[in-house]
């Protein structure tokens, strides 16, 4: 697969290519990145022909945002999809400090949870203005869920329910403000919830629909097929760990979690296939999952993100995934078939 190729959402029209640029670590994620890197990286994506690009006003505390608008602000509006984030207001806040929610270099904004309409509201022409662009193709209720909210997450369901949350994500895409709404989120359970409530154009579902575990399979992918809806898959490495960092959901990877990748990566190496090359192409085989995000702090890794996806890989290779039973009955597998 190329990773250049474009594939559009069943609703609205937008597209994306297979392959996106997730721009968290514009925000300096866990260690800095200059401004020179980040132009750097967004030139190298762009010359790549990758046109999809996520980003977010928590990363970086706004700063990812800033950076994003600065990369494509010359690039013509209509060659590229981009995607942001609602849920937040950032608040000016000088207590901000380096290391604040892991993030090297903050700017000096609090994030505040706010999914009411006139939050949803207030969040996207915040982001308008810290990108500098009147277009924003997609909006993402972030971190919405009960393993991000805790007892919490009632209240601030009800703000997208009640208090009109989802109401002002449907007036901003029926009046063309905005192409297309979903959640971005790392719990599956909360995106089916959602499904629920509103019609929406695509989900981007991180960590939860990946080699390492498939638990969305059923309760979301298939339901989002038959509704039309699109999956972008983020976290495609879960963290790292199928990359060979040792995390796993942002923390240290738990002791069932590293044998499971051990066994991945002893059939990997059976055929001569680097375990990231089999992660990356893994999610495409479901026919909703239209794009996956990667975030890379180089154009070295950039390079090599895309080098994995267009990797050939047998089809023996996913025959062998299918009988060691590493991957359910039901998942669809690349270029194989039964």
């Amino acid at each position: 697969m190329k990773a250049k190729a474009k594939r559009t959402l069943p609703r609205g029209g937008l597209s994306m290519t297979a392959l996106g640029l997730g721009c968290s670590q514009f925000g300096g994620l866990h260690r800095p990145m200059a401004a020179a890197e980040a132009a750097a990286l967004a030139d190298a994506a762009w010359s790549a022909g990758l046109r999809y690009f996520d980003t977010a006003p928590y990363y970086g505390y706004t700063l990812s945002e800033r950076r994003v608008g600065q990369a494509l602000g010359s690039r013509e509006r209509a060659a590229y999809t981009l995607s942001t984030k609602v849920g937040r207001l950032m608040r000016p806040d000088a207590s901000v400090k380096p290391g604040d929610d892991n993030w090297a270099e903050p700017l000096p904004f609090r994030p505040v949870y706010d999914y009411t309409y006139d939050g949803i509201m207030r969040s996207y022409e915040d982001s308008q203005q810290r990108l500098g662009l009147a277009r924003i193709d997609v909006l993402y209720v972030h971190d919405i869920g009960r393993l991000t909210h805790g007892r919490q997450h009632l209240h601030y369901w009800t703000q997208l329910t009640d208090g009109g949350g989802f109401r002002a994500l449907l007036a901003l895409r029926s009046s063309g403000a905005i192409g297309g709404i979903g959640l971005g989120v790392n719990e599956w359970e909360v995106a089916a919830d959602a499904l629920n409530e509103v019609e929406l154009d695509v989900i981007l579902l991180a960590g939860r629909y990946t080699l390492l575990e498939q638990t969305a399979l059923e309760p979301l992918l298939d339901v989002c097929l038959r509704l039309k809806t699109a999956i972008v898959v983020g976290g495609v490495f879960n963290s790292g760990v199928l990359a060979g960092n040792g995390k796993f959901n942002y923390a240290d990877a738990p002791v069932e979690v590293i044998a499971k990748v051990n066994r991945l990566s002893a059939l990997c190496e059976r055929f001569e296939v680097p375990l990231p090359a089999a992660a990356l192409q893994f999610p495409f085989a479901h026919p909703a999952v239209v794009s996956c995000v990667v975030g890379a702090r180089s154009t070295l890794q950039l390079e090599q993100n895309i080098a994995w996806l267009e990797q050939t890989i047998p089809a023996d290779f996913w025959a062998a995934l299918r009988r060691a039973h590493l991957v359910g009955a039901q998942v669809p597998l690349p270029e194989w078939r039964p």
